[in-house]
């Protein structure tokens, strides 16, 4: 009895030692800019995108998988093995390309602490630049387990959205019917939604980070197993909230034709029409979902140019040691941060916008991840299984047909 006590106990502690990069990937993903993206969807297209969040948590799961595979049998981040890979100029292309992504949606994160803290009166030249402070402090001072304890508490904050649901009430059996027949909208409305849908959920930070973040968290391809089904838990619970943001603002907004323009809109159109509690909770899942994004993604920048480039980086390091590290990260709290705070700048635009931009720079990046993924040099007998290829190529082909088809349709006028 004692043995077997002994034995549990140790994949205990072997399970909780692993822990934190699937779900902190999985759930930075509904950050400010996917809150806003997911609450739009909700309030002007009820839940007919269902059945594309149903596909892509598939998606989401195989992309975030491959990612901890690479890293766990290469021992390196993705930008490095990039550049050693396809050279110097595929690797500046590849950092550029997510560059461009992470300013827009760490910008969004700060736009989503604003928006939030709006609701109660606060102005966000009071907020933004003392939530800047607040992060940079964490990242600096705190070590790893220091920085994934504060991922992690952020990350159980998304349960209020998933009470928020109960609360009002939606239509399940509609909301399940939506999530397995397709409908599709030929305008340039529903197809830019559809592309930000899957760009908030999949994205090119994301590869980069959750790679990243099991080599600086030291795991081995012993740990893979475990780390493997944490990745596929992390994909289900992150869209399971996705699922009820859309059910809860189809449910209130959609069903009264109001329509929003941003994630702190919905909090507020909720107010009257499924109470006060509905609305708090709202808002303070949008600013839990901006804080965890505000750390997560100057940090997914930080680890990338880093490998990429061959300079010291990880939490474990000093500003002596890794000034290129916490100078990435200083850079990408204080110009997102100043950008929200230039007067009249349309925090909605910033949002959408940022979660396009993913949606399109995505196939590129997954591209990488399926060369590297497939090469037997690299990956030995952990190379892709036929079917993983299958999901990956389809959801890179989808987005860049959707983008294709999006650029159509603006073009002969389909609005």
């Amino acid at each position: 009895m004692k043995e077997k006590w002994r034995q549990l106990k140790y994949k205990l502690i072997f399970f909780f030692g692993v822990i934190g990069p699937g779900i902190i990937s999985a759930n930075a993903d509904n950050d400010a800019g996917g809150i806003a993206t997911l609450s739009v969807v909700g309030a002007h297209f009820g839940t007919q995108m269902l059945w594309v969040l149903l596909i892509i948590t598939f998606s989401l799961a195989i992309t975030q998988e491959m990612g901890v595979r690479i890293g766990l049998v290469t021992r390196q981040g993705l930008g490095g093995i990039i550049r050693e890979t396809f050279g110097i100029r595929w690797t500046v292309f590849a950092m550029f390309a997510m560059l461009i992504a992470n300013v827009g949606t760490i910008t969004a994160e700060f736009a989503g602490i604003a928006a939030s803290f709006s609701l109660i009166g606060l102005t966000k030249y009071i907020v933004v630049p003392l939530a800047a402070v607040v992060i940079w402090f964490i990242l600096y001072k705190g070590s790893f387990k220091t920085t994934q304890k504060i991922f992690l508490i952020f990350s159980l904050f998304y349960i209020v959205y998933i009470i928020n649901g109960f609360i009002i009430g939606p239509d399940f059996g509609q909301a399940v019917k939506d999530m397995v027949t397709p409908t599709v909208q030929w305008n340039v409305p529903f197809l830019m939604m559809a592309i930000a849908l899957v760009g908030t959920t999949i994205t090119p930070w994301g590869q980069f980070f959750i790679q990243s973040y099991v080599v600086d968290k030291g795991l081995e391809i012993k740990h893979y197993k475990v780390e493997k089904a944490e990745v596929y838990v992390g994909a289900f619970i992150t869209n399971i909230v996705s699922f009820f943001i859309i059910i809860s603002t189809a449910a209130t907004l959609y069903a009264h034709g109001i329509r929003i323009n941003d994630a702190a809109d919905a909090a507020q159109a909720l107010r009257p029409l499924a109470g006060e509690m509905a609305q708090f909770l709202f808002a303070f899942g949008l600013f839990s979902a901006s804080m965890l994004g505000a750390f997560i993604l100057p940090t997914a920048t930080a680890y990338a140019f880093c490998e990429a480039f061959g300079w010291e980086d990880g939490f474990n390091t000093t500003w002596k040691t890794g000034k290129a590290f916490y100078g990435i990260i200083l850079a990408c709290l204080i110009i997102p941060a100043l950008i929200v705070l230039i007067p009249g700048i349309s925090l909605v635009k910033i949002m959408i916008w940022s979660q396009d931009i993913n949606g399109i720079l995505l196939p590129f990046i997954l591209i990488f991840v399926l060369k590297i993924i497939n090469n037997k040099e690299i990956m030995g007998e952990y190379v892709n299984r036929w079917w993983s290829n299958i999901i990956s190529w389809i959801t890179v082909l989808g987005i860049i047909g959707a983008t294709v088809v999006l650029v159509g349709a603006s073009f002969l006028g389909y609005n």
